[in-house]
Order: C-alpha cells, then structure tokens, then sequence
C-alpha cells in the first residue's frame, strides 16, 4: 500500500466515527428546528435566539477541553499511555469549573434580550430555552472530557454511538415537552432545551459506562486512577486551551450577531435564517471530521518525533476537505429550495432561506480550508496563532462587513440577511487564508529546524 493510501485511509477511518457522530449532534438541532417550526414560526424564532445566546458559551466550553485532545495524542505517539489518566481526571475537573461558569452566565440571558429590539412573546420563550438546556452544562462538559480522551488514541468509534444514543433520546423528549404528553405541559420550543439537556445527560452517563466496560479503554485505567486537583496542571491545560476556545466561541458569536441582529427584521426573516444556518452546519460537519482527525494525527506523529509526516498528514487532510466542499457546494445551490421545504411549509421562509443556502454554499470552500489548517495547528499545539486569526477575521472583518451591507446603505442599498451571508463569506475567507499560511510558516520552521 502506498503512503497516499495508507494515511488517507487511517484519515477517513478516523474521521467517518467523528463526522456521523457530529452529524447526529447537528441533527439533534436540526429536529428541534422543525419540530418547534410545525407548531409555529414564533417557536422556531424561540429556538434560533435562544440557540444563538447557548452556541457561544457551548462551543467555549468545546474549544477549551479540544486541548485535552492534542495531549493525548503526543503521549500516544510517545508510547507513553500512562499520562492520559492523569491528563483526563485535570480535564474533568476543569470541565465542571467551566460548566459552573457558564450556567451562571446563561442565567443573565433575559437580562441580555430585554435590551435587544425584540418581540415580547420571542423574548419569553427564548429565555425559557436557555435555562432549561443550560441544566446540561455540567454533563456536556464532562462528556466532551472522556471524548477528546478516546479521540486522543485515535478511538472514535465511541463518539459515534454515543451520538446516536443522543439522537435516540432527543426525538421522543422533544415530542414529549414540546407538544406536552405523558403528563407533561406543552412547553413548544422551551421544551426543546429541556430535551438537548436530558440528551447531554444521556450522552454523558452511556459515555461513562463505554469507559468503564471496553476492553480498549479500559487500559487507560481513566476511573482507578482519580486524583485531586492540581491547579498547575488545569492552569496549563486552560492556557493551552483558551485560544482554541476564544476562536471558536468567535466564530460561533460571528453567526449568533447575526441571529440577534436581524431579530428586529422580523419572525420569518429569523426563521429562514435558521434554516439556512442549520443547514450549512450539518454541511460544515464533514470539513470539521477532517479538521478533528488532522488534529489527532498531527499531534501523534509529533509525539513520535516526525514533523515530515504531519506536514504530509496535513496536505492530505486539507486536499480531502477541498474536495467534499467542491461536491456540497454544487449540491446546496442545486437543491437549496427542496432542502428548505424540508424545514416549513411557509413559502416565505422558504424563499428567504433558499435566497440564502446560495451564499452558503459559495463559503463551503474557504470554511473546508480554515477548519483543517485549525485542526493542524492544534495538532501542534499553535494555539495562539488560531485565536488572534479568528479574531481579526471574524470580529475585525466578518462581522463589521455584515453589518455595513446588511443594515446600512453605506456602500450599497441595505441588503438585509443577505448582507451578513456576504460578511460571513469575508470573514472565513479571510481565516482561511491568514489559517493557512501559518502551516506553511510552522512546518517550514519544524523542517529548518530538523535539516
């Protein structure tokens, strides 16, 4: 078998397990749009805002634990497998302290949308969403801890049934707490957040039991070996961390803005948004899966000491990613109207979202380039370069360039919705190339210094 084969293989084997399961997850987001759209497009607005304030604090809480991933992987590459114990139990614990933060935090949100521009009704029932999947927290933190972990070793196939024992449990909750059955009062898109809790607890508890009862992980001795906490260990897994987590929970307020701030367009103008929204990120799963698997490959072939082989690993994973966003683009142009039927029976969230899957299938390609090269760089673990690009391309460059072409008529006639989608483009295209060149940059420094 030749290299090309041999690493694209482990590539795809690595990544398949990682994208069903993201494809679930999404898809858990997906069922709740819908669901909460066929009792009215007030409940889909409920979810697409309260969604928008949960995905930041969420997606911090992913970015910051994505160190973990990295750790475990070196000590794999070292043959040393006894440090993962160790760096999973800090894991836990910094998991739970930030999972407290961020219950405290989403506890502000209707303080947060008494200020925006909202409807009275849509801001009532958004906030009721968060507090009630804002319960989750703790067991989505925890369980993201005991993934990254078997990632790490290059196991992902745990990640895959877990997502669906998540996706198992998501279906019956939400007809339960939405529609109000077994008893329970009809909490319409509420009783959406009430379900994605009970999902995270699942995933967590059916995790947990994979650990403790499979032959492979448990080697890792992850439960025999707990610990108290060591301050300086989480200190350095949270610095390690933190960039990883500020740039995804940039990216994520990137496209939340956006939700809030075309609130005030009106319900359907929201509703086909998220449509839209929803459906570009079962999309961006498949880039995503490659991104995680360049993550684990380039951090084990680092543990072994061969900086030619990530450099390889990541031309690859860059190549493979390319190619999906080419397929997927020329797919949602082609299909966008019959995927957003998929959504509603409203013609005119139909057309907004159809009008808008256009921009996003045009982004697919620079988002398949910026996501690998992230992965990459938390292979080497060159965290800081993946927070200040996200930065200035998101914050800096994406977000004001929606603003301006979406609600002013500065430059042209204000385009509405359709303004923040060209912003979106800019901004990850701008990622994708500043991402970009900062691999090429790092591997040309790894191979001076090993000339």
């Amino acid at each position: 078998m030749s290299q090309f084969s041999k690493q694209l293989t482990t590539l795809i084997k690595l990544a398949t397990p990682i994208l069903i399961a993201q494809v679930t997850q999404t898809m858990m987001g997906l069922i709740d749009t819908v669901m909460a759209g066929r009792v009215s497009a007030l409940d889909m607005a409920a979810v697409a805002v309260g969604s928008s304030l949960w995905l930041p604090i969420v997606m911090f809480l992913t970015g910051i634990l994505m160190a973990i991933t990295p750790l475990v992987a070196n000590a794999d590459g070292e043959n040393r497998r006894d440090k993962v114990a160790p760096i999973f139990v800090q894991g836990c614990y910094l998991a739970l302290i930030c999972a407290v933060i961020a219950v405290i935090l989403l506890n502000f949100s209707p303080i947060l949308l008494g200020f925006m521009d909202i409807e009275t009704d849509l801001t009532a029932l958004a906030s009721d969403y968060v507090f009630w999947i804002a319960l989750g927290a703790p067991a989505y933190a925890v369980y993201q801890v005991m993934r990254n972990t078997s990632e790490g070793v290059s196991y992902t196939l745990p990640t895959m049934i877990i997502g669906f024992v998540g996706l198992a449990v998501n279906i019956p909750a939400n007809y339960i707490f939405i529609n109000g059955h077994l008893g329970m009062p009809a909490m319409g898109g509420a009783g959406c957040g009430l379900a994605t809790a009970l999902v995270y607890w699942a995933m967590f508890i059916a995790m947990g039991l994979y650990i403790a009862y499979n032959k492979r992980l448990k080697q890792l001795k992850l439960f025999t070996q707990m610990a108290r906490m060591d301050w300086r260990y989480i200190g350095y897994l949270t610095k390690l961390g933190t960039p990883v987590a500020m740039s995804l929970f940039m990216e994520v307020a990137l496209f939340a803005a956006v939700a809030i701030l075309i609130a005030p367009l009106g319900t359907t103008v929201v509703a086909g948004h998220q449509v839209a929204i929803n459906f570009s990120s079962i999309i961006f799963m498949l880039p995503l899966s490659i991104g995680i698997a360049a993550s684990i490959r380039v951090g084990y072939f680092m543990g072994k000491g061969a900086p030619h082989m990530a450099r390889y690993v990541t031309k690859l994973a860059l190549f493979t990613g390319l190619v999906i966003a080419g397929v997927t683009g020329v797919i949602t142009v082609w299909l966008r109207v019959d995927i957003a039927s998929l959504y509603t029976n409203d013609a005119e969230v139909i057309a907004i979202a159809a009008s808008l899957l256009f921009f996003a299938a045009l982004y697919q390609l620079s988002d398949a380039v910026q996501v690998v090269c992230a992965g990459a760089l938390r292979g080497y673990k060159d965290m800081n370069a993946i927070f200040v690009i996200t930065f200035i391309s998101y914050l800096l460059v994406g977000l004001p360039t929606g603003c301006i072409l979406g609600l002013t008529d500065w430059l042209i006639p204000a385009m509405g919705a359709a303004g923040f989608w060209v912003g979106f483009i800019t901004g990850l295209t701008t990622a994708g190339a500043l991402l970009g060149a900062r691999v090429l940059w790092l591997q040309n420094q790894l191979k001076r210094l090993n000339a």
